[in-house]
């Protein structure tokens, strides 16, 4: 599995390189991300790789200082979840 990051996207990718899933995000100004869709492909399922597309994002939003707005429902429930997260959850 790799994750790649495209415009405002990160696809997941399966070992023969097919799209299986993606996180979207929309830019709100230059510090705010907005993830606004999850999905992973439900052969692909309980294996946590919607839970690596968050993360990927997460990650993104450290490296260049954003804040993350998370309107998907998914994303959401892994921030309500997930206390670690908390310093690029914008409140």
């Amino acid at each position: 599995m790799e994750i790649k990051e495209e415009k405002n996207r990160f696809v997941l990718l399966n070992d023969e390189s097919a799209e299986i899933g993606e996180m979207t995000w929309s830019d709100a100004g230059e510090e705010i991300m907005i993830i606004d869709h999850t999905f992973v492909d439900p052969t692909y399922r309980g294996q946590k790789l919607a839970e690596k597309l968050v993360l990927a994002g997460v990650e993104k939003a450290r490296r260049e200082n954003k804040k993350i707005v998370p309107l998907c429902p998914f994303a959401k429930k892994e921030f309500d979840q997930k206390s670690e997260y908390a310093d690029v959850l914008r409140k």
